[in-house]
């Protein structure tokens, strides 16, 4: 077999494209190519600025810059440039309207992010109507994950893992080691499959929506569940929002328990910021102290999970894999997540890093973005709604009830003053 015959699965695969296309959207922002973001928080309640020549041009100039670079993956993997030149266009103004909409006030008060937006968006058109045939080739969800799971790893920085504090590390580990354990036996025992175990455990043990994305990508798990679980961590987040406040000073927690337990337990960060207010400064920097432990440690939940998927996870690998076995098992995504994150921490400047992360995010949402839309024109409404009899539901909520009371048992020991001196944050 020649080199270039051995080395093609390292330009056709979707996992490796995936890698390129985020690795190539990271080289131009580092190297000073960093286009305006186009803006979509409503002012004074109205969205007319969303509508303003500047606005509009900077969406356009990302999206062609999106597209042109996906557009070289596609050819790369075989696909028809011209369907999807076409569907991707119609995609992104799917997702351009989504995140206008997110950024409605109401919406954003309720907690109602982009995820959930551009799910619905795709949702409506596929149950309310037809997908049409043009738009089709473009629908690559896993396409538009991994790329933005590649990108996320820029956000993940170790030095700030550890200047988070040695509190919210330790609390961090303790409830996703615990919670996530518990988690994937509980949904066993309900008889919910392997992989959507996983993705249920990493979502309601680490931090929610992003959790889900990288679980379901580290174990090529049904997009069908993705949705399902995203659905359930924004529908679950709200109310604790709301409750859990007036729980921890009913019961008279201190502000800096209170904050961790809300940081560790609330799973979408907004939520535990606007939760955390509500109850003082102190609450609110120990619930982003302990939300941003569990945010950095996604990395290596997900490189841990691809890795024990790989060897043992699949139903397919009752015995013992080889080396080459586990190496064509591992999602190559992942292994590009960790090199950009090692980037990001020990080789940029951190003025570089502070320079590049706002724009980063913003592209990676636009990945996000047109993944859940994707999965909304990809999945019937009733099929949500009834899948596996409503056993996934169960083992989310039993779930999180055990991560709230180990949570708030970890939050009283590390920063009530019972086993150190409590942090003044």
């Amino acid at each position: 077999m020649s080199r270039l015959t051995r080395n093609r699965p390292l330009i056709e695969s979707e996992d490796w494209v995936s890698v390129w296309l985020g690795g190539a959207v990271i080289l131009l922002v580092v190297a000073g190519v960093r286009p305006v973001l186009p803006l979509f928080a409503w002012g004074d309640g109205l969205p007319g600025e969303l509508f303003s020549a500047n606005n509009v041009v900077a969406a356009l100039v990302l999206g062609a810059g999106l597209m042109a670079l996906s557009t070289v993956g596609i050819g790369l993997m075989g696909g028809r440039l011209k369907g999807y030149l076409i569907g991707f266009a119609a995609l992104f103004g799917l997702a351009w309207v989504s995140q206008m909409m997110a950024g409605a006030p109401a919406l954003k008060e309720w907690g109602i992010s982009y995820v959930i937006v551009s799910l619905v968006a795709g949702l409506v058109i596929s149950n309310l109507g037809s997908v049409p045939s043009w738009i089709v080739e473009a629908i690559r969800t896993e396409y538009y994950i991994k790329t933005g799971l590649v990108i996320l790893g820029s956000s993940i920085v170790f030095g700030e893992i550890l200047r988070s504090g040695l509190f919210g590390l330790g609390q961090a580990l303790l409830v996703i080691v615990v919670v996530w354990r518990f988690c994937y036996w509980f949904s066993r025992r309900l008889s919910v499959d392997k992989d959507f175990s996983v993705i249920l455990a990493t979502a309601v043990s680490i931090c929610g929506v992003s959790a889900a994305i990288a679980a379901c990508g580290a174990v090529s798990g049904d997009r069908k569940k993705l949705s399902y679980v995203t659905s359930l961590v924004l529908i679950v987040a709200a109310p604790m929002a709301i409750f859990m406040p007036a729980i921890a000073e009913a019961v008279g927690l201190s502000p800096v328990v209170a904050g961790a337990w809300l940081g560790g337990t609330i799973d979408t960060s907004g939520a535990v910021v606007a939760s955390g207010e509500t109850l003082g400064d102190s609450a609110l920097n120990a619930a982003v102290i302990v939300k941003f432990s569990q945010n950095a440690l996604l990395g290596l939940a997900a490189f841990a999970i691809s890795l024990w998927w790989a060897i043992r996870g699949d139903d397919q690998a009752k015995d013992n894999p080889t080396v080459s076995t586990i190496w064509d098992r591992f999602p190559k995504f992942v292994l590009g997540f960790m090199v950009v994150s090692l980037l990001f921490s020990f080789l940029l400047s951190g003025e570089m890093v502070d320079a590049t992360s706002g724009l980063l995010k913003g592209i990676r949402t636009w990945w996000f973005s047109l993944a859940f839309v994707c999965i909304g024109l990809e999945t019937r409404f009733r099929d949500l709604v009834s899948m596996d009899g409503g056993r996934p539901a169960a083992g989310f909520l039993v779930s999180q009830g055990v991560n709230i009371l180990w949570t708030l048992l970890v939050a009283w020991l590390l920063f009530g003053g019972v086993l150190f001196a409590a942090p003044v944050l």
